[in-house]
C-alpha cells in the first residue's frame, strides 16, 4: 500500500485490480447456433469478449482469454479466474454492470462501483454524484489505457475474420501487452 497513487491510498486504498470487459468484432458464423453464441445484443454484432484488469499503478496484471459474445460481464468475470487470483482484503474496482457480490460473498474480496441512480433518475444524496465523478476519474484509465490502446492495433479495430480464431486469444493478449510499451497516459508525481 505503500506505494499506490495517493488518490487510490485516500478513497479506495485496498484496490487491487481495476477491471472492464470489451468486444471484438468477429465475422457471422454460418452456423446458425454459433452465430447466436457470438451474438452481442450490447453491439447488435457478432463478438469476442474479453476482460482486463490494471493495477492502480496503470499496469496490465490481468488478461482472460476470449469468450462468446453473449456472456455477460459477471459470467466472463467468473470463469476467467480472476477471483481465485485475489485475496482476502482485496478490492475489485469495476463498473456498475459488474455485479459480483454472489460471486465474491465467502471470499473476503469486496468490489467497489458507481453509485445507481434512483427509479426516478435521481441520486439520493449530491455526495454520490462527487462519489461517482471521483470513482469514473480513476477508473477510467482502464478503458483509456488498455481497451483503447489495445484497440488501436490494426488487426483488432476492424472484423476479425473466422479464419483467425485459433489465433485470436493470442492476438488480443499481444495487443493489451503491448499497451505496457507505450507512454503512461498518467503522468507520475514526484
Amino acid at each position: 500500500m505503500e506505494h499506490m497513487p495517493q488518490d487510490f491510498k485516500l478513497q479506495y486504498p485496498n484496490t487491487r485490480v481495476i477491471i472492464d470487459c470489451t468486444e471484438i468484432f468477429t465475422e457471422r458464423p454460418s452456423s446458425l447456433a454459433l452465430a447466436s453464441k457470438t451474438f452481442s445484443s450490447y453491439k447488435s454484432h457478432n463478438t469476442w469478449k474479453g476482460l482486463v484488469g490494471i493495477s492502480p499503478h496503470g499496469a496490465i496484471t490481468f488478461i482472460s482469454a476470449l469468450y462468446s459474445g453473449c456472456m455477460s460481464d459477471i459470467e466472463i468475470t467468473k470463469h476467467s479466474g480472476l477471483i481465485e487470483l485475489l485475496e482476502p482484503g482485496d478490492q475489485i474496482m469495476a463498473d456498475k454492470g459488474f455485479i459480483l457480490n454472489k460471486l465474491l460473498k465467502d471470499t473476503g474480496v469486496s468490489i467497489a462501483t458507481p453509485h445507481f441512480l434512483c427509479s426516478d433518475g435521481q441520486f439520493i444524496y449530491k455526495s454520490q454524484i462527487e462519489d461517482n465523478q471521483k470513482f469514473a476519474s480513476l477508473r477510467i484509465h482502464v478503458e483509456r489505457r488498455h481497451i483503447k490502446r489495445a484497440k488501436e492495433y490494426r488487426l483488432l479495430q476492424y472484423t476479425v475474420p473466422l479464419s483467425l480464431a485459433g489465433s485470436v486469444n493470442q492476438l488480443w493478449t499481444v495487443a493489451n501487452l503491448l499497451t505496457l510499451f507505450r507512454r503512461p497516459l498518467i503522468k507520475q508525481k514526484n
